[in-house]
């Protein structure tokens, strides 16, 4: 895993810091020269799997408002670019920040641009950076995190100015909101305790006239001061700065205040440097000023980190899948080895109860061959409850049909072998129907036969039958004219008949 370094660079040198387990350790300082750049690329060398945030605090920054219309997307990157380049065409070190829309008809965009007014300062040291390959994360200014150190020090202001000490310098930031709308530097020519505080109240109220002439503040409006400094000025800053009706100050110690921020101290005299440094790597700003041919390094590293991410969660996958996929086989094994321990002791207990059978004639073998040839043969039985049913439909639709009797049997072309094939084959059925056809009603004997024929007609309706009259109701002699109000003398109300239905059961 890349770890995180911080570099800190004011007007005398270049500081690399080391950041681990919540701690920031001095790992190296650059004297701002041309015999530092061969050591800085050196360590940047030994270090080439970091990624290094820089943290300046040198030179001017400069700050500008715009509106632009409402935007989305390429075209609103476009036209801040635009502004950027407008205002900061010397300093490829800038950013922007969104302030919110307005409230009007149009819904304009207030930005907020910055920048660091003298890239040259910096040259040097992105360049050993760029050389060797370095992962940039970002560049920013000590006057960025200014608003984050108020709100984690929980003093909030509409307007305020916030003075902090560092080393022969001093920083001043004007907020408004908690952003940040203006900053300078200016020297301390006189670093004693007494020399330090006087500069820090005629800056002050020098500052104040500034931001009045601009406009920025009310003539007599009660500007907050904030100062930070080291713990040995703070009682001399106190005796200095006077409050006034324009400006109302508050001393903060830099030792006292760093709890605050998750620091437990603050040692030697560059403490408010780590102070900003700890802000920067805990809670760093939304923008950035390095533009992405800085950046360039940073997002391969990031692209290869990804990979590897998505690598490392593949191999857990795959590995998470193997190992369900082996706990599942080893319940599957387990399952395979209880399935034959019951098996086993299932074919003991059948081979204890076989010994106690009375013996037979056949062995096991065959007379399971012939148990299960009489399933079959069962199975396959033909019964005449089809062939029932089916005279049954027929005689319902033939109201003038009594039945007298029902013969059903299996055609038997052979002996005992013959009808044991019918039985297996599905033979033909034969059912011989003996009926009556009721001539009650003064019917001919061709209203009869007609009769008769309907009937037979119904039966062939399946067409795995076969019908034939066996016996009419009348003798029909050959050469004998049948006509239709011949009866016989010897009628008695009904005729008698006979028909033999051949079936065959298709499967």
């Amino acid at each position: 895993m890349s770890r995180q370094r911080l570099l800190y660079l004011d007007t005398d040198r270049l500081t690399a810091y080391c950041w681990q387990a919540g701690r920031l350790t001095e790992e190296a300082a650059f004297e701002s020269s041309a015999q530092a750049s061969p050591r800085f690329s050196a360590y940047l060398q030994t270090h080439r799997h970091s990624h290094f945030s820089l943290l300046a605090n040198a030179g001017e920054e400069a700050y500008r408002l715009e509106t632009i219309p409402f935007l989305r997307g390429a075209n609103r990157q476009a036209l801040i670019s635009r502004k950027i380049a407008q205002h900061f065409h010397h300093s490829p070190l800038a950013a922007s920040i969104s302030l919110g829309f307005e409230k009007a008809q149009r819904k304009n965009e207030k930005l907020l641009l910055s920048a660091l007014t003298q890239p040259e300062h910096l040259a040097p040291w992105l360049q050993c950076i760029k050389e060797t390959g370095s992962a940039l994360a970002g560049i920013y200014s000590v006057a960025q995190l200014a608003g984050t150190l108020l709100k984690k020090l929980h003093l909030p202001a509409r307007r305020s100015l916030l003075l902090s000490v560092h080393g022969h310098s001093l920083r001043e930031t004007y907020l408004v909101d908690g952003e940040t709308r203006f900053s300078r530097m200016a020297p301390l020519l006189d670093i004693s305790s007494a020399g330090i505080a006087g500069s820090i109240a005629d800056e002050a109220a020098r500052l104040q006239q500034y931001l009045v002439s601009q406009r920025l503040i009310e003539r007599n409006e009660a500007l907050p001061v904030y100062v930070l400094a080291p713990a040995m000025v703070t009682t001399a800053v106190r005796e200095a700065c006077r409050e006034s009706n324009n400006l109302r100050f508050e001393i903060l110690d830099s030792q006292r205040q760093a709890p605050l921020i998750g620091l437990k101290s603050l040692p030697g005299e560059r403490g408010i440097d780590l102070l900003f440094l700890h802000l920067l790597r805990i809670a760093p700003p939304r923008q950035q000023l390095a533009n992405e041919d800085h950046r360039h390094d940073y997002r391969l590293s990031q692209i290869r980190r990804g990979l590897l991410a998505l690598g490392v969660i593949a191999l857990l996958g795959s590995a998470l899948f193997a190992a369900r996929r082996s706990f599942e086989t080893q319940q599957l094994r387990e399952e395979h080895r209880s399935l034959i321990a019951r098996e086993a002791e299932t074919q003991q207990r059948y081979h204890e109860l076989a010994a106690t059978f009375p013996p037979v004639g056949i062995d096991s073998e065959t007379l399971r061959r012939v148990t299960a040839r009489h399933d079959e043969l069962a199975a396959q039985q033909q019964q005449p409850d089809a062939a029932y049913r089916m005279v049954s439909k027929a005689l319902e639709q033939s109201p003038a049909i009594q039945l007298e009797s029902l013969n059903w049997q299996i055609a038997m072309p052979a002996p005992a072998a013959g009808r044991a094939a019918s039985l297996i084959n599905g033979g033909d059925q034969v059912i011989s129907v003996h009926g009556s056809i009721d001539d009650t009603a003064d019917a001919g004997a061709r209203q009869v036969l007609s009769r008769l024929e309907q009937f037979a007609a119904h039966l062939r309706a399946d067409r795995n039958n076969q019908v034939d009259i066996r016996q009419q109701p009348f003798d029909i002699e050959p050469g004998r004219a049948l006509r239709g109000s011949d009866k016989d003398d010897d009628a008695g109300g009904s005729r008698q008949f006979t028909l033999q239905v051949s079936r065959r059961e298709r499967p």
